[in-house]
């Protein structure tokens, strides 16, 4: 009698056609991508092209490291923005403070991170790794974000989003002046009205020359109160199925989040379910899809590494959904053009959801479940 096959052995036979001079990175990814971390970025591939961009699920991206001085604002997230696949934003204030110098026309150089930092300061030279740029590029961008909160529409307590909106603004009409395109973060969301969030606003240049205008006068005062309660309020408008046009009570529409690395960002973006259910007392379950890469592991009790198991236990994750939940160990410069370039390639462009001028229609949702709910 034959020996009945195991249930464990289902998966498709490893035996990849040999890479070719004319492979394609889609055909690549697909066939011999096939173990270990190679196949955890062909699952993160799938995730994010097959189902965290179907019709009804509303994108969240987190930013952590150094992404924008690499480059990565122009190479891959302005072409997801565009092409209608990043809703939502979430990253540290230093990614935005240095993807402001790409829009003002500052240079940031290759480099070669065995050089003496003391030879560096002599030369007036900054170092992210082995990104080099000069000094007076951190001098400019401080001039210019000081020059610009000074107008009167900043003069008041605002949220991140509201504040990069308005920033975003001026980046795009300097990029505009200087005959620039497509370099700057901060403008391609301005025009295509991605809400962008800081989890930690004083933790960055940014946030150091807000600071530096107070002790002038300048009224400028960031309200994490507000983007806490408006994240929330997209998180439960996509749930409800307001996004993308069918809402109603129940249940309707669906949330991914997208971690690029972890850290404050990536618990910002998932505190946005417990916001909902503990402290709100709404109903609600949690997102449905986690993607995230990262170089941390889950042992050390950090956030960073901490699993979508674990976030489960929060009520952070849907726990029917956590067989769509990726985690791809690697390094985000790696994984994200080649993420970006899979779903281009395999994706249609949604049309941009311009969840910015829609904020006020969110938090009326979000108030009207509150006064409904028990936890009041």
């Amino acid at each position: 009698m034959a020996k009945k096959q195991s249930k464990f052995l289902r998966g498709r036979s490893i035996s990849p056609e040999p890479i070719r001079h004319n492979t394609k990175l889609v055909d690549l990814v697909d066939n011999a991508f096939l173990a270990y971390n190679a196949a955890r970025l062909r699952e993160a591939c799938w995730l994010f092209t097959q189902k965290m961009l179907e019709p009804d699920v509303t994108v969240g991206v987190t930013l952590t490291g150094a992404l924008t001085p690499a480059g990565l604002g122009m190479s891959a997230l302005i072409p997801l923005i565009k092409a209608g696949f990043i809703d939502w934003m979430i990253s540290t204030g230093a990614n935005f403070y240095h993807d402001t110098h790409f829009g003002l026309g500052l240079k940031m150089h290759e480099g070669n991170a065995q050089t003496s930092d003391i030879v560096l300061r002599d030369e007036e030279v900054v170092r992210i790794y082995d990104i080099f740029f000069d000094y007076s590029v951190l001098l400019d961008t401080d001039a210019f974000f000081r020059r610009v909160i000074e107008a009167p529409e900043f003069q008041r307590p605002m949220s991140t989003a509201e504040f990069h909106y308005l920033a975003g603004r001026y980046v795009y009409e300097r990029e505009r002046k200087l005959g620039l395109r497509n370099k700057s973060l901060l403008s391609a969301a301005h025009e295509y009205d991605v809400p962008l969030y800081t989890s930690s606003p004083g933790d960055s240049s940014i946030g150091m020359n807000v600071a530096a205008k107070a002790l002038q006068g300048n009224k400028l005062a960031f309200d994490p109160s507000l983007d806490v309660n408006e994240t929330a309020a997209i998180v439960l408008a996509a749930k409800r199925g307001l996004i993308h046009g069918r809402g109603g009570k129940k249940k309707s529409g669906r949330s991914a989040i997208f971690i690029l690395g972890g850290g404050s960002p990536k618990n910002f973006a998932l505190q946005t379910e417990p916001q909902i259910q503990e402290v709100l007392g709404i109903d609600e379950r949690g997102h449905d899809y986690f993607l995230q890469v990262t170089d941390a592991r889950p042992d050390t009790g950090g956030l960073s590494g901490a699993t979508p198991g674990e976030a489960v236990s929060w009520g952070k994750v849907d726990p029917e959904r956590l067989p769509d939940a990726v985690v791809c160990y690697l390094d985000s410069t790696v994984a994200l053009p080649m993420i970006t370039a899979y779903a281009l390639a395999r994706h249609k462009p949604r049309q941009p959801r311009r969840l910015y001028e829609r904020r006020e229609e969110f938090m009326n949702l979000l108030m009207d479940e509150y006064k409904t709910s028990t936890r009041r």
